[in-house]
């Protein structure tokens, strides 16, 4: 090797010899420093040193061949140059460390190096003159102080060593203590930061949210302010709109109840005049007979020209009472109803016949078109269901039109009754309802009412209840009956009767929807108190048959649930008289034709069908009206 890596430094004096001047060696170094160390070992004796050289030693190898006497050869053993890797990374890593010192333990010499200088000693001692015993002391004296003195330094070497190990696993312990406090350190500081963070967030959460609640406040109390405020102005136009309405309503109804007594003086007026004219008409017949009485007594005495004379004169006034009395006979015998009924149907198509005169004047002076209202209003009704919210929409957006004031109100209200009364022709009518938005309408505008009747009257007589009897005297011909009573006529030709009671039915069961319906907190104009005054009307008055049988099942099979449970026994004695005297005055006619009508109410009222809640009634959703419960109900033959 030509120099040595020292891994370790020993030292620098030991007992003021320097064993580790450099921290590399090489052969020359070392050749100086060995002759130094004699050097200082030839001054530090008091007495002379034997074997001193006074010129190099001369070496020779084994090979007789003479060797320089700078040449330093230092060879290692096989087994110490066969080192492992393993050792070499471990010998790598301490040169690494800082402040190693020298190990002497680490230097070696080979075999044939301490060979040589054996070889080389014992040549020299053999070359060497003898010498005496003090100096062969002396020498092996200072042999011995010499090989004490490596050993302290080696002892001393190792000491230092383990110290040094010591001291380097005592550091190596600090350094891990100190990296193992410092992450601590950091992890506490690090914990302590997202703490504080997570506090400083929670304060600004907590803080906006103070800030976000504080504006919800203001907004929830500015916003209440002004719902209430808008809920006052809507109030007070609500009580304004009330009170108009209201006084508009009253003068609506002075004005009707004005027409109806004016129409009430007038027809009381005519019935004093038509009984005054039958009274003079019977009591001129009354004379005239006992003229007539008189003159034939007197025939016999009397001359035959005065006798042809009396009888010319008494003859001519008999023949006009008589001809009276039987135009007075004949009208009352072909229009059977109330008195009372014909009242109001009179007093209804009048208003109906005014209020058509005002809106054809209305139109012709007017120059806008109203066609466009009138479709709208027929579109509603046509789209009318059996559904809560349906029948709501449509009752609002119909008195929507009704008080638009684009539109005249005469005439959207005579649109309405039209289109109401020609909707029940129409085979997806649900009459029930449609009895809903008459009463949601008639409710807010009250003088559609009345000509909705009207309407009623005109296109169906039983309605009223009205029925005309057939008369040779009083009708030219069966067309003039039939055109009488309602029949269409379309193209020269009237309709059958089948289609007629068709109409006459689907008429009759709106009218009966119309007085069952009862809308809870709104008043019904035409409710059940019309509908019982309707059913006695008719009993009292109508004949039995197939007109009068067709409009009474229609009319129970709608209206009569309803009846029931609000007149009760009084009802069920109606019913009794229909099935005891009605029916029996149908059986009497015997026409086959009757017998499906006759055993349909037969049926209805044997049955117990009137406790049935009628098929449409109930909205869908939830009802609108409200009726009363019966406390008990009859069972079947009860009116037996």
């Amino acid at each position: 090797m030509g120099a040595f890596k020292l891994a370790l430094r020993c030292p620098q004096k030991v007992h003021d010899i320097v064993v580790d001047p450099e921290p590399n060696w090489s052969f020359e170094s070392l050749s100086s420093e060995l002759h130094s160390l004699e050097k200082k070992l030839h001054d530090s004796c008091s007495g002379p040193v034997p074997f001193t050289k006074v010129q190099s030693r001369e070496f020779w190898n084994r090979k007789g061949v003479k060797r320089s006497p700078m040449a330093f050869v230092m060879s290692l053993s096989n087994e110490e140059t066969e080192l492992s890797e393993s050792e070499r990374e471990e010998d790598h890593d301490l040169s690494m460390v800082t402040a190693k010192r020298f190990n002497c333990d680490d230097l070696y010499m080979s075999d044939s190096d301490s060979s040589d200088y054996e070889l080389a000693f014992d040549a020299q001692s053999y070359l060497m003159d003898e010498v005496g015993l003090v100096e062969s002391a002396l020498f092996e004296r200072s042999h011995e102080h010499h090989l004490q003195v490596q050993e302290d330094i080696r002892n001393q070497l190792s000491a230092i060593e383990t110290e040094l190990m010591t001291e380097q696993e005592k550091s190596a312990s600090a350094f891990a203590r100190i990296e193992k406090y410092r992450e601590a350190r950091k992890e506490l500081e690090r914990k302590l930061d997202t703490h504080y963070q997570r506090k400083i967030a929670e304060a600004l959460d907590n803080h906006l949210t103070a800030i976000q609640r504080d504006h919800e406040l203001k907004s929830q109390i500015e916003e209440r302010r002004i719902r209430s405020d808008a809920a006052h102005e809507e109030a007070k136009r609500k009580e304004r709109a009330f009170h108009e309405e209201r006084l508009r309503q009253e003068r609506a109804r002075a004005e009707a109840e004005a027409k109806l007594r004016f129409e009430e003086a007038k027809m009381a007026a005519l019935e004093a005049e038509r009984r005054a004219a039958k009274e003079a008409a019977e009591k001129e017949a009354t004379e005239a007979s006992k003229r007539i009485a008189a003159v034939a007594s007197q025939q016999e005495a009397a001359k035959p020209q005065l006798n042809a004379d009396s009888s010319n004169m008494n003859l001519q006034p008999q023949g006009s009472g008589s001809n009276r009395t039987k135009k007075s006979q004949t009208t009352g015998d072909v229009v059977r109803a109330a008195q009372t009924a014909l009242i109001l149907e009179q007093g209804r198509l009048l208003k109906l016949k005014e209020l058509e005169e005002a809106n054809r004047t209305l139109i012709m002076t007017s120059n806008m078109d109203f066609s466009n209202h009138e479709r709208h209003i027929s579109r509603l009704i046509r789209q009318i269901r059996g559904i809560k919210e349906n029948v709501r929409v449509k009752a609002s957006e119909l008195v929507k039109i009704l008080k638009n004031p684009s539109c005249p109100q005469s005439i959207s209200v005579a649109a309405f009754a039209k289109k109401v009364v020609s909707h029940c022709e129409s085979p997806d009518n649900a009459v029930f309802a449609c009895g809903h938005v008459i009463v949601l309408v008639t409710s807010q505008v009250p003088q559609a009412m009345d000509l909705l009747l009207a309407e009623f009257h005109r296109a169906c007589i039983y309605t009223v209840p009205k029925h005309i009897v057939y008369s040779k005297s009083a009708f030219e011909s069966k067309e003039a009956y039939y055109k009488d009573i309602g029949h269409r006529e379309d193209g020269g030709k009237l309709e059958s009767v089948k289609d007629y009671l068709k109409r006459l039915e689907s008429y009759m069961k709106l009218y009966g929807a119309l007085v069952q319906t009862e809308v809870q907190g709104v008043p019904n104009i035409h409710g059940p108190k019309e509908g019982w005054a309707w059913l006695a009307r008719f009993l009292n008055v109508l004949p039995a048959n197939m007109y009068t049988a067709v409009a009474l099942n229609a009319f129970l099979q709608t209206a009569g649930f309803v009846l029931f449970r609000k007149y009760k026994s009084q009802f069920t004695k109606m019913l009794h008289i229909i099935l005891n005297d009605f029916l029996n005055a149908l059986r009497e006619r015997e026409d086959s034709e009757l017998n499906p009508i006759i055993l349909e109410i037969q049926s209805y009222i044997e049955d117990n069908k009137f406790l049935q809640e009628p098929e449409g009634r109930s909205l869908q959703g939830q009802l609108l009206s409200s009726v009363m419960v019966p406390e008990s109900e009859p069972s079947r033959g009860y009116y037996y």
